[in-house]
């Protein structure tokens, strides 16, 4: 390995916006495929390589096939397992998984189960001593509608009081070209009065100014992508307003956007334009094994491209901190993990 790839491999790093099914890798993947040969699927249904470009739509498809891979609780805490060792591995100290419970009536996996799996997953990991901290996002899928949202609330309200401070919050994410915010505004509303955290996929396709406007009212703890809410592709200055006004930091995921298509190239990548504002960004991996990368490559990505050093990115790992969703004791044990950790990532 070259010295910029183990900088950033030891580069401590925090990890907000990783939706499990996604984050599968191609050796998981294998695992998988080997226990459930009557499915005929192949690799390469399942990750997006490196120069294929795919359109969003295309993207969910490759989810589709991934969920009848992980359709038991087994298959589920295998693969919550290694996401998370494989995080653990590339030097994230902190990670926010999310994934939307799912029931399967063949296998007898309900959505309660699904979580719990989760949740054992992430117990598991902790009691072999990786050295990762996980919690958990319970995520609300958009195409599901209002009784499932609300129904997706109520499940996570349970968990964030039985699990041990792991589940942290909520997720609203799904294709964004379905459904309209307005209509899961209750559920998200009740989510918030109820203590979980919010992180909401908004402004991931142009023209959805009024959705985004509607739900930046809420306001969300945290924005997934906003890719367009500046007013240069198309959003407004009052959208960006309300977003720094609350201060509310933005997962920026770059391999994803250019892959996905909703970016035409990493130099358009509107990272750059939040970064100039110095307005809380975090760099993450969205989907790290459908778009076939992890942080680490994802950090050395956006300083190549932006011109930005190492020291930029050390602070860019570190302000990342403030924007978890765990208690302020957490924030204060990684904020010492990263001063313990300075002097030999800067040897």
């Amino acid at each position: 390995m070259d010295n910029e790839t183990v900088f950033y491999r030891e580069l401590p790093k925090v990890e907000l916006h990783a939706h499990l099914n996604g984050s599968v890798s191609s050796q998981t993947i294998e695992k998988l495929i080997g226990r459930k040969p009557h499915l005929n699927i192949e690799h390469s249904m399942t990750a997006i390589g490196k120069g294929q470009l795919r359109t969003l739509d295309e993207c969910f498809e490759v989810f589709k096939v991934i969920h009848k891979l992980v359709d038991t609780e087994e298959d589920i805490l295998m693969v919550a397992t290694d996401v998370i060792k494989e995080f653990a591995a590339d030097g994230v100290k902190y990670l926010e998984l999310r994934s939307t419970p799912r029931e399967e009536k063949d296998t007898g996996l309900t959505k309660r189960s699904y979580i719990e799996t989760v949740i054992n997953a992430i117990q598991q990991c902790k009691s072999e001593g990786v050295d990762i901290d996980v919690r958990f996002l319970v995520a609300i899928d958009r195409r599901n509608g209002t009784e499932v949202a609300m129904e997706t609330v109520k499940l996570a309200e349970d968990f964030m009081l039985s699990s041990d401070g792991l589940v942290v919050g909520l997720d609203l994410s799904g294709d964004p070209t379905v459904g309209h915010g307005k209509d899961l505004l209750p559920a998200l509303q009740r989510a918030k009065n109820s203590g979980l955290k919010l992180s909401l996929h908004l402004s991931e396709v142009p023209s959805q100014l009024e959705e985004t406007d509607l739900l930046l009212n809420l306001p969300p703890d945290r924005i997934g992508h906003g890719t367009f809410l500046h007013p240069a592709v198309g959003g407004s200055q009052s959208l960006v307003d309300k977003v720094v006004k609350n201060n509310i930091p933005l997962e920026l995921c770059l391999t994803s956007n250019v892959k996905g298509s909703t970016v035409a190239r990493y130099s358009d990548h509107h990272f750059k334009y939040w970064y100039q504002l110095g307005h809380p960004s975090v760099i993450c991996t969205d989907d790290k094994g459908v778009f076939c990368t992890d942080l680490s490559q994802e950090y050395h990505l956006a300083a190549s491209t932006f011109g930005l050093s190492r020291a930029d990115m050390w602070k860019l790992s570190q302000q990342a901190i403030d924007c978890i969703f765990a208690p302020e004791a957490v924030k204060q044990q990684l904020k010492q993990k990263w001063n313990d950790l300075h002097p030999q990532v800067f040897k």
